[in-house]
Parts: C-alpha cells; structure tokens; sequence
C-alpha cells in the first residue's frame, strides 16, 4: 500500500526573493527580478541581461572556507535547503539518519567553476587547475552537501533532466517515500548558470530575449510579442514527508503531493511536437496517479517558457488533458518574474502551487498585455487573482524531451 506524502518545509532563494517569502510576496505583486547582467562583462553579448540574485550571501548558511570551495549552485542549493529544514523543524534533528534522503539536482552543475578553471588552464597551464574543480564543478555534489549538513544516510542522488530536473528530482523523491525508501527526503534543485558562456549558448540558439533595452518586461509567457527567455538562477527546496510521520511530531503541513506523472517526447533535441503530446501524457499520468479528475483542478503553473514554441503547444496540452474544464483552470506561469531558473524552475513552481493553495492566490503572469490568441486560455494577465484552490499542477520540461508534471492538493 503506497504512502501519503505531504510538504512540511519549504526553501528557496530567486531572483525575486532571498527567501520563501519574500519571493512569494513578489510574485504575487508582479515584481520581476530581470536586470542587467552583473556576473560577468556582457558587453560583447547579444544578450546582456538575466534574472540573477540580489544580495545573496553564502555566509549566512556556510563558513567561509567551504563557500571558497563550493561553486554558486551549491551555495544557491544548501541555502534553501537550510531554509527548508528550518522551516520543517528538522534542521537540528527529529528525524531518524537512515530515513532521512537528498534528492538534489542541477540542469548544468558547477559552469561557474569550469569557466573559471578553463581560464586557469588557457593562462597557466594544467598543473594549476585546482584540486578542487572536480568536487566543485559535478551536478550531484550539492546533494552532498546537503547530506552532510544534515546527516541524511538515506537516497542521495541528483537528477538531471534539463529543465524539468526539479520536477523530476521531486517526483522520485515523492516515490522514495510512498514506497518505505525513506520518511522525509529533502528534494528540489539548484542553478547557477547566469555565465558567459552559458549566456551565449542560449542565445546563439536563439532561446534567449533580445529585450536588452527592457529587462523587467522581457519575459512574457503568453504574449504576442515574446520572443524568447530570461535567464534565471537559484534554488527551490522541499522537505516531502510521509503523512504520519509528520502527523505524530505534530509538523506543520503545506499540502499533499499526490500525484507524479513523467513522459518523453522522443522528438527533438530541443523542440515539441505539436500539441505537446509528451507534457499530455505527463499530466495525465499525474491526474490519475492523484486520483484527481480535470474538474478538480484550479490552477496550473505552467513550463510557461515565452518562448514562441512552447507557449501555444502547452495551452493546446492542456486544453487537451482537462478538455471542458480547461475553460474554468487560472493558468499562470511565475517565470514571467523569476526568468527561467532550468533545473531550479519546478522546485520553485511547485512552492507557488503550494503556496497558491494555502492563501487562495493565483500569481499573475506579468508582462501579458496583449495575449496570443493561440493561447486561448485564462492566463492571469498582470494581476494575482483571489479563488479557492484545492489542487494544482505544476508543469515541467526540458531539452531532450523529458516532461514532470505534480500534481498538489489540499490536504483532506
């Protein structure tokens, strides 16, 4: 008999926010965090402008010397995994060692640090690399980290998944659980990819908006006139428990995840086929892995991309899976504010639903003036929207076909 699983702690840092709800409080006023890029000269870029983090201080979670030797997606991922423990009540115990899992991961890993080490081995040749590039630079060593900190003896992995990494890692993290792998398992993603060569490569491929005059109104899901993503960074943690584990040390409860459904596209590197049959089958499979009819739903935080591909196909997806109900969901899509955060997004969407759930608040999609008429459903345009939710989902995906749908729920 599989398991209940529910969220007791949340965690992120964004664009938006340091913290959970600092982002949230922007998300749902419309504030954007896009700016121009201060990483990195990006004056001989086509495009000179991200969504990074403001203020973001890697001392408040670790000492000095292990900041030194630890790239930012690691920083980015342990902060909201502190925030998330802290939050769950779990960040001094409570929980036994074994039972205790990180499932923790990246859509690129540690770029930060092989840009850097590059440079070290162009300018000084391979005996000055340092020791630590390798440990700094892999895509699981935040799950490491994250597991040392808190002493987690069960499942530690990273998942990697493009963009759709978080989902995923929440969605094993999820099965872990129901399954009597563990009892509560720290899981989301982290991303620190706002670099020069990064910056580049999405922009060659024409992935990136070319706003570099209007950073704050570039991102615009669902409009007309979008032209393609903002660059986002951070992290988004969520502490998943299994429900009388929760229940007998009294934790205080966000809601359910009750349902997980994962699919390929097997079609294209980087693109979908039409109607987005893949996110179709996701979505379905999430439904009725939750037990949750169309009817059911009242909102859904889309991949939500704005990008002149994605938007339409996953409008077209969805009014596909909820057919009749589709007319009756809030759709919105957070990216519109926080930029695109890749392996971080899901992690960070699925915190809105959560959220959403527990204020009766939709956030809006910013920057949606004149909507695409191919994305023909309510996209709460500008402004958060008050209604009662019971049950969202989160939609993710990511290049190379991978598709995460969560579904989440009032717990009942």
């Amino acid at each position: 008999m599989r398991r209940r699983v529910v969220v007791t702690g949340l965690g992120c840092v964004t664009p938006v926010g340091n913290d959970v709800a600092t982002t949230w409080e922007a998300l749902c006023s419309g504030k954007s965090g896009g700016g121009p890029i201060t990483r990195f000269d990006a004056s001989q870029h086509k495009v000179q402008f991200a969504c990074e983090l403001k203020g973001f201080d890697a001392a408040v979670y670790m000492d000095r010397k292990e900041a030194k030797r630890s790239d930012l997606y690691t920083q980015f991922g342990l902060a909201a995994s502190v925030q998330a423990m802290q939050d769950a009540g779990l960040a001094s115990g409570g929980v036994d060692p074994n039972r205790l899992g990180v499932i923790l991961g990246s859509g690129i890993g540690g770029i930060t640090t092989f840009e850097a080490q590059h440079d070290v081995l162009r300018d000084a040749g391979p005996n000055r690399i340092s020791a630590f590039f390798v440990p700094m630079f892999i895509g699981d060593i935040a799950a490491g980290v994250v597991s040392m900190r808190f002493g987690a003896k069960g499942p530690n992995f990273a998942t990697q998944s493009a963009c759709a990494t978080s989902a995923h890692a929440l969605g094993t993290a999820f099965r872990q659980i129901q399954y009597g792998d563990a009892d509560v398992i720290i899981a989301g993603g982290s991303e620190a990819a706002v670099t020069a060569m990064a910056v580049g490569g999405f922009a060659n491929m024409q992935a990136l908006s070319g706003r570099n005059d209007s950073p704050g109104t570039a991102s615009r899901p669902f409009d007309v006139s979008r032209d393609g993503f903002v660059l986002g960074e951070g992290a988004g943690i969520l502490v998943l428990e299994e429900l009388e584990h929760a229940r007998r040390r009294g934790a205080r409860i966000y809601g359910e995840l009750a349902g997980y459904g994962a699919a390929g596209d097997a079609y294209h590197l980087t693109g979908q086929p039409e109607n987005h049959e893949g996110l179709q089958r996701s979505m379905r499979r999430a439904l009725e892995d939750a037990g949750l009819q169309p009817g059911d739903v009242q909102y859904v935080n889309a991949h939500g991309t704005s990008t002149p591909m994605n938007d339409p196909n996953e409008i077209r997806a969805i009014r596909a899976v909820f057919g009749d109900a589709a007319n009756g969901l809030n759709v919105s899509s957070t990216k519109s504010a926080t930029g695109h955060m890749l392996g971080a997004a899901g992690a960070v969407e699925a915190i809105a639903c959560l959220l959403a759930i527990r204020d009766g608040i939709v956030p809006p999609t910013i920057n949606l003036h004149t909507q695409d008429p191919e994305c023909d459903l309510n996209c709460t345009p500008l402004t958060a929207v008050r209604r009662e939710i019971v049950a969202a989902v989160s939609n993710s995906s990511g290049f190379g076909g991978h598709n995460a749908s969560l579904a989440l729920r009032r717990l009942a």
